[in-house]
């Protein structure tokens, strides 16, 4: 039987969910419906997740609805059940928004295996149809800019971390791009001797022909590629914002994800990343400083019109002892903040030894929320290195 995550529910609904999933149940605490999937998973103590969202009767329907497009969109690997009076109107609401099934309230335990079957059944299909059939598949690349106002904030530990998170979910279609033209060390952060690096990925036959470019790559053991930085601050210094634009849209069609580490400020490279990007992780500090460089660069991207409709900002460092709160930050910015990324000793052995806390597989709490960013972009469900169960490699 596959493995459910039971939300929103009674006691009594618990007991026959539970019977029906042979005991394979996580039951998560009452208490309102999350509208991010990320949120809602992060109750999962082992980091496994499910095959099955079965939500109970206790959750307002707007809030189900909701949630369940989101996942329809983000973890299109995990299907969705719920638990209700299966009314005319609701049915159209909820398929629309991608929910699986149906169930009314009072189902016994045959009807509840039958339906968490059939909604496992539908999880392990899209699994397989989200896989490209050949390596001649071709993507529209969702391409990822990681960018801050100022230096020292861990955008290459965030963007090494969140290109190995995907490569996860997507073997073999994530690419990282060093665009720190001058001082970029993605190839030190990820224990990697390139032979090629950016100029020559963007100068001479692999800016001419993609088959070209995938040979100028450095492979990473994960199934990462990386483009990565120069070798020298002058070679670095001829790569123009028309290069980045032409690698990054000729990259977009070989691979799944691009993720792009860049240089602090507003640099014609990087302004032109961010033009091409499809979402920016917008990073900062956990400080004064941090937070103002931010809440300016924000200002700057908005009168550019330079801000793409999938934005996600993260605070690095983030300290109880630091005297600034999450709210504090959200209201100097203007925005949410979707992600807060703790200070972990970790961090600097993981640095130092080329390792990125996601490929080590660890359990701190900054790996915990690096997994929550990653979870805002993976295609399909993200488990725990080490924890698949060999029924969810039988079925996908």
């Amino acid at each position: 039987m596959s493995r459910v995550v039971l939300a929103a529910s009674d006691d009594e609904l618990a007991r026959r969910v539970s019977a029906a999933a042979d005991g394979d149940v996580h039951v998560l605490p009452a208490g309102r419906l999350p509208g991010d999937p990320a949120r809602l998973f992060e109750q999962l103590t082992d980091g496994e997740l499910p095959e099955v969202l079965m939500i109970g009767p206790g959750a307002p329907a707007p809030d189900v609805l909701a949630l369940a497009a989101r996942m329809d969109a983000q973890c299109p690997g995990i299907s969705v059940v719920l638990v209700t009076r299966p009314e005319p109107e609701l049915w159209q609401a909820a398929m629309r928004a991608g929910i699986r099934d149906l169930l009314d309230p009072g189902a016994d335990v045959g009807e509840i295996r039958a339906a968490i079957e059939r909604a496992a059944q539908a999880a392990a299909g899209r699994r397989r149809a989200l896989r490209p059939a050949d390596d001649t598949s071709r993507y529209t690349g969702r391409v990822i800019t990681v960018a801050s106002p100022k230096g020292g904030v861990g955008k290459t530990t965030v963007a090494t971390n969140l290109a190995i998170g995907l490569t996860a979910s997507a073997p073999q279609s994530t690419v990282l791009v060093d665009l720190d033209v001058q001082f970029g060390d993605v190839a030190s952060a990820l224990g990697l001797v390139p032979e090629h690096t950016l100029p020559d990925a963007v100068h001479g036959p692999a800016s001419q022909d993609t088959m070209v470019l995938k040979t100028f790559l450095t492979g990473h053991p994960s199934g990462l590629y990386a483009v990565c930085g120069s070798d020298s601050p002058a070679a670095g210094d001829t790569v123009s914002a028309a290069d980045v634009t032409a690698l990054l849209t000729s990259l977009a069609r070989e691979f799944r994800y691009v993720v792009v580490d860049t240089a602090p400020g507003l640099s014609e490279q990087t302004l032109a990343a961010l033009d091409r990007a499809t979402d920016v992780v917008m990073l900062s500090s956990m400080d004064v400083p941090g937070v103002r460089g931010l809440r300016k660069e924000l200002d700057v991207l908005r009168e550019l019109c330079m801000i793409p409709a999938g934005r996600h900002v993260v605070m690095n460092f983030a300290d109880p002892k630091g005297g600034l709160s999450v709210r504090d930050v959200e209201t100097t910015i203007g925005t949410g903040v979707d992600v807060v990324l703790p200070r972990s000793s970790a961090v600097p052995a993981s640095t130092n030894q080329g390792v990125p806390l996601l490929q080590s597989g660890g359990r701190d709490p900054m790996t915990k929320e690096l997994r929550r960013l990653v979870a805002r972009f993976a295609a399909t469900p993200l488990v725990s290195p080490g924890r698949v169960r060999a029924r969810h490699r039988a079925a996908s």
